[in-house]
């Protein structure tokens, strides 16, 4: 029997490697992500359709209301990913989180069929602008439920991917091969559950009713909490070993108070073997670098957890530190990717969106760029990568770092594509006299396909490869708050990519209108700010190269725990 130090079943007993976690295990988790998904991404992408046409919100509030909902879902991923490293399991986050999520649709649901909680009808849609909107007790109805979605979303998101790479020993050469194809298809569960989201879902919103719409999105998040608890006796636990940024803490402290201590001449004295050498949840080695941070475990004679620090735990800090100019340089590369997505959509919407006897709904074109993403996915993790470990000797085919590179290459590839196609569209516009028009331009939507298809690079390896990274590169007592670090990356650049459409409007005006501040797209420059999101984007890439060459990978920096 193998077992693996800080892993326990659903008993607390030391988990059996033959019996509990693999691929098993992870199917169970990979269900829960295909229902989250398919009720998340499905509202989400269609949920200011349902502020400005149910709760008449005005075009302003309503968007901002969607990026809310976006933005608190990654804070509460915070959250979520700090109590399960430091009190709870992940697996006992997930079965919180489910019924608070549950609970937050059937609020929804009973909002949208119960006419006096929302605001009366308005039939006519030149009156539109003289409707009521939702406030007082139906708006706090609204806003309790929609956040208790988020919380519920953020909880899944922090745990969900952990407790997956729980079931995986990194020190097994086997199972960390394996670690990385769940990785690949966690990703295919999440583009799945997108896939069914913007389909079904979207379609049962426009001829069903929202109130359906937010039932079944209650019954399939009910129904995904129930089959992964199922598989309660499968899983590989991980005990919580307390906060992590107390840890950090009290690193910092504790080398502060011992700032003025000498260094001792040999180096193998410098650090004692501290009784809690384990507190990070496994065994960390003394790396170079950082200095400052390993005063904290030089010992003078004094104890206590705010003064002397062990190896591991100086050196869990040292991780996260390194990993900050990862962080802020792909969050900056990943800010033209946030834009392609939402503008690509708005020039669907000015191009003839027939193809054949089917009209495609804008909105809908989000299944093109999914379904490249499942098919790349299942290529990339059953071709690529065995024939790229062949060569590189890499369990991953190549680095997770390389693999996010050729995603941000991607994202510049999909910008340079942006302003050759609106060119090409402003210049149809233009011959067949539509740029005054709200006609659609004569040219089709499957033009769009080629951006469509470079984003689909981006989030089979950009994204792939980000979320691999962060939850494999922190220390095992704070993988919750690693994966919440790569959801909180993308929160922050679409955050960023909203400001930075309103910089770019204010300084392109110049005693009129900005690039992007008209009503209509063919006298708007998506052009130039195309070109620009390629310049920034280029950019940013290189400042991406400089701190990703000089990462070492902190699988160098562990000592066997099993």
């Amino acid at each position: 029997m193998a077992a693996v130090q800080g892993m326990v079943d659903w008993k607390r007993k030391p988990i059996n490697k033959d019996k509990h976690g693999g691929t098993i295990a992870s199917l169970f988790i990979h269900f829960l992500v295909v229902m989250t998904n398919i009720t998340f991404i499905g509202n989400v992408f269609n949920m200011v359709t349902y502020f400005r046409q149910t709760m008449h919100m005005d075009v302003g509030r309503s968007s901002a209301t969607a990026t809310n909902v976006i933005g608190v879902s990654c804070a509460f991923a915070l959250v979520g990913g700090f109590f399960t490293d430091s009190y709870i399991t992940r697996f006992t986050g997930i079965l919180i989180a489910g019924p608070i999520e549950f609970l937050g649709y059937v609020l929804l649901a009973l909002q949208a069929h119960l006419p006096s909680l929302k605001p009366p009808v308005c039939e006519m849609s030149e009156q539109f602008s003289n409707c009521k909107q939702v406030r007082g007790y139906n708006a706090v109805v609204l806003y309790i439920g929609l956040y208790l979605v988020a919380f519920g979303e953020g909880c899944f998101r922090a745990n969900l991917a952990s407790l997956g790479g729980d079931q995986f020993d990194d020190d097994d050469p086997i199972e960390l091969e394996q670690k990385s194809s769940f990785f690949n298809w966690y990703t295919f569960s999440v583009s799945l559950g997108g896939l069914i989201g913007v389909t079904l879902l979207v379609w049962i919103q426009g001829n069903r009713g929202w109130d359906l719409a937010f039932t079944l999105a209650a019954g399939l998040t009910l129904l995904g909490v129930v089959v992964v608890a199922s598989g309660f006796s499968f899983y590989r636990n991980l005990i919580p070993i307390g906060s992590p940024l107390t840890r950090m803490l009290q690193v910092l402290v504790a080398a502060y108070r011992k700032r003025k201590l000498p260094f001792p001449e040999m180096d193998e004295e410098i650090y004692l073997e501290y009784s809690k050498e384990n507190n990070v949840g496994e065994i960390l080695l003394h790396t170079k670098g950082l200095a400052w941070l390993d005063k904290a475990s030089i010992s003078d004679g004094k104890t206590g957890d705010w003064y002397l620090c062990s190896v591991s735990q100086v050196e869990e800090i040292k991780i996260v530190i390194r990993m900050l100019p990862v962080f802020l340089s792909s969050m900056i590369c990943y800010i033209p990717m946030t834009l392609v997505q939402t503008l690509t959509i708005q020039q669907g919407g000015t191009m003839n969106t027939k193809l054949g006897a089917i009209h495609v709904p804008p909105a809908s074109l989000f299944v093109i760029p999914i379904v490249f993403q499942l098919v790349m996915l299942v290529i990339y993790d059953r071709a690529f990568v065995p024939f790229a470990r062949r060569i590189t000797g890499c369990p991953t085919g190549i680095s997770h770092l390389q693999r996010v590179a050729v995603g941000l290459i991607a994202i510049i590839i999909a910008t340079i594509l942006g302003a050759v196609i609106e060119k090409k569209r402003k210049g149809v516009a233009e011959d067949h006299g539509l740029l005054d028009s709200g006609s659609p331009v004569p040219m089709s939507v499957m033009w769009l396909s080629l951006q469509f298809f470079a984003t689909g690079i981006v989030d089979v390896m950009a994204f792939v490869g980000l979320l691999e990274f962060f939850n494999t590169e922190v220390s095992r007592g704070m993988k919750s708050l690693g994966t919440a670090m790569f959801y909180c990356n993308l929160g922050l650049a679409s955050l960023l990519g909203s400001v930075l459409v309103d910089v770019v409007n204010k300084v392109s005006r110049h005693g009129g209108i900005g690039w992007l501040e008209g009503n209509n797209l063919n006298r708007d420059y998506l052009d130039r700010f195309y070109w620009f999101l390629t310049i920034l984007g280029l950019v940013a890439f290189l400042n991406y190269l400089y701190w990703a060459r000089r990462y070492t990978y902190r699988q160098h920096n562990r000592a066997a725990t099993s």
